[in-house]
């Protein structure tokens, strides 16, 4: 198995199981800080498909758990509906001993973390191409009420093909729901945390638009805009704090100011940042280089 399905490691455990009578898990591809995901085989179908089976972190008490599976339970449902090329499909959510598993289809592909590790920053053309695709995905979700809540480079995939999917709705929930549980836990990563969700405010699209802005400066800089080492520091520049420099943005620059704008009523919304980005397209022309699989 060569392909990825989300922002997880490359480590291959190979545990065979079946949950809800139909999912036969294959190979655990990884683990993130809301569930593991399997290569797994729908057995009625006959079909590969991963299967993420969430777990909620330390510290979640039982009452917040409760709310959590039930989040889960309808964040799928919602996903399920969504009809986009760059939105990773879901087909169904099953439980086995209350827990919830997503089933959505197995993307062969590498992230976005990944190719920017190895290969190198992406050029502006290229991380605009992706960010317009990102974008679709986000606009759909957020028509059905979805925010996504952690779109990071990790949880973008580019096949060699040269489509982009965004996955792990994992910790997506719908719009009006807190960040912060009783517990103070905080659901997300520190350096693609909008500053409204880092002061705990609820969240909405504009918060999934600042980590899109966070996501894409990563790709074409090659490190995060705000980063301190230690999630308390990394979130403290996030509300506070100016973003790395720009080096290597280019044209890019106006649009990654826009979404990093820290005032959500400021920040640059969909369609601005759509004008925005394909204006940077446009004025490249169509090069072809979104980045494939190595030989």
């Amino acid at each position: 198995m060569t392909g990825r399905f989300g922002g997880y490691g490359p480590s291959v455990e190979t545990v065979e199981r079946t949950v809800a009578g139909r999912y036969r898990l294959l190979d655990r591809l990884g683990a993130g800080g809301m569930g593991t995901v399997w290569r797994a085989q729908d057995t009625v179908l006959d079909r590969d498909v991963a299967v993420k089976e969430v777990t909620f972190p330390p510290g979640v008490s039982d009452e917040e758990r409760d709310v959590l599976q039930e989040r889960t339970r309808r964040e799928a449902r919602a996903a399920a509906r969504l009809d986009h090329p760059s939105a990773v499909t879901v087909y169904d959510v099953a439980e086995e001993d209350g827990t919830p598993y997503l089933v959505m289809e197995l993307v062969d592909a590498r992230t976005l973390a990944e190719v920017v590790r190895t290969d190198g920053p992406l050029s502006p053309h290229a991380t605009a191409e992706i960010g317009l695709a990102v974008l679709g995905a986000l606009e759909a979700a957020h028509q059905q009420g979805i925010v996504h809540r952690d779109v990071k480079p990790s949880n973008v995939l580019l096949r060699p093909d040269g489509r982009v999917v965004l996955t792990d709705f994992g910790i997506a929930t719908f719009t009006g729901d807190a960040s912060i549980t009783s517990t103070g836990l905080l659901l997300g990563s520190p350096s693609y945390m909008a500053p409204e969700r880092a002061r705990g405010e609820v969240p909405g699209p504009p918060s999934d638009l600042w980590s899109l802005g966070a996501t894409l400066f990563t790709a074409v800089e090659g490190r995060p805009p705000f980063d301190k080492g230690q999630p308390l520091p990394t979130l403290t520049e996030v509300v506070t704090g100016v973003h790395a420099p720009f080096v290597a943005a280019g044209p890019l620059a106006t649009v990654l100011d826009g979404l990093l704008e820290k005032d959500p009523e400021r920040r640059y919304d969909g369609p601005t940042a759509r004008a925005a980005l394909e204006r940077v397209v446009a004025a490249e022309g169509a090069t072809g280089t979104l980045p494939a699989r190595p030989a």
